[in-house]
C-alpha cells in the first residue's frame, strides 16, 4: 500500500492492518520453509508496508504529544 492510502486510515484501522500483514508474513515464512512460495517479492512488500504503518503511527503519537504539551 502507498503511504498516502495508509495516512487516510484511522489509527485503529492501521493497527488492524499491521496485525493482518504480520500474520500474512508469518504464513508466508511457513510456506517458504516448505518451498511453496509463489511470489517471493511479497516478503519485501509486507515488511515495507509494516514499516510504513509503524512510522505513521509513531508520527501521530509524536504529533499528539507535541500538541498536548503546547497547551
Amino acid at each position: 500500500m502507498k503511504a498516502k492510502e495508509l495516512r487516510e486510515l484511522s489509527s485503529q484501522d492501521l493497527i488492524a492492518k499491521e496485525r493482518s500483514f504480520k500474520k500474512e508474513l508469518f504464513d508466508l515464512r511457513n510456506l517458504n520453509r516448505v518451498g511453496r512460495v509463489e511470489k517471493p517479492s511479497r516478503f519485501r512488500e509486507l515488511r515495507r508496508d509494516i514499516a510504513r504503518i509503524l512510522t505513521i503511527l509513531k508520527e501521530r503519537e509524536i504529533n499528539e504529544r507535541s500538541t498536548s504539551a503546547n497547551k
